[in-house]
């Protein structure tokens, strides 16, 4: 089973994000979009793992306390960079909770043998990829005009909000790819207490 941890978006944040891609789409017809049913803030991608690690991977985010937080979304931007743009993606804004809690999933997923990231953990959410792989492994990236009109649009307007909700929870998905992209499913969820009175 292909798994991974992440929060959730609101609806009304989700909304948002789906007008602009539904007016930037034209701009970068040739790129895969994410479906804005799909999105969401990935704290922890696992990969494909059997069932029995599953259940391993359940008990031990069941064991992660932390308080709730809030997290705002606002901001456009490209992986690895602007000229190489391979990724778009739309920014997150958080107090240091939101790494605390992913680095609390790395902690509690190391023990059961699940490597922790090489890369520091950058929150964002990914609306468009070019091609495939993965953004800045590449060493013959070259200049990307598949983005050049989008990139153009995003200069002569101002940076895009969407919005700032509460992170109450998160989820453990499963991912299951198909010739129509990747379909997101929630397996478990994981409850952090309230964060009134905590300091």
């Amino acid at each position: 089973m292909r798994i991974f941890v992440a929060l959730d978006i609101d609806d009304e944040i989700r909304e948002r994000i789906a007008r602009l891609i539904a007016e930037m789409r034209a701009l970068a017809p040739d790129v895969r979009w994410v479906a804005p049913e799909s999105l969401h803030v990935t704290l922890k991608f696992i990969g494909e793992k059997p069932d029995l690690v599953v259940t391993q991977v359940q008990e031990r985010l069941a064991s992660i306390s932390g308080p709730s937080f809030d997290l705002s979304f606002r901001g456009c931007g490209f992986f690895p960079n602007t000229k190489s743009a391979r990724v778009f993606w739309v920014g997150i804004e958080s107090e240091p909770r939101l790494a605390k809690l992913a680095s609390q999933v790395e902690d509690a997923l190391v023990g059961i043998g699940i490597p922790k990231e090489a890369r520091a953990f950058s929150p964002h959410l990914t609306l468009a990829r070019a091609g495939s792989g993965a953004p800045g492994r590449r060493k013959d990236d070259k200049s990307n005009k598949l983005f050049a009109k989008l990139q153009q649009k995003l200069i002569e307007m101002p940076a895009p909000e969407f919005g700032t909700m509460s992170a109450h929870e998160f989820f453990l998905y499963r991912s299951q790819l198909s010739s129509q992209g990747s379909r997101y499913t929630k397996i478990a969820r994981f409850a952090m207490r309230s964060s009134e009175g905590q300091v």
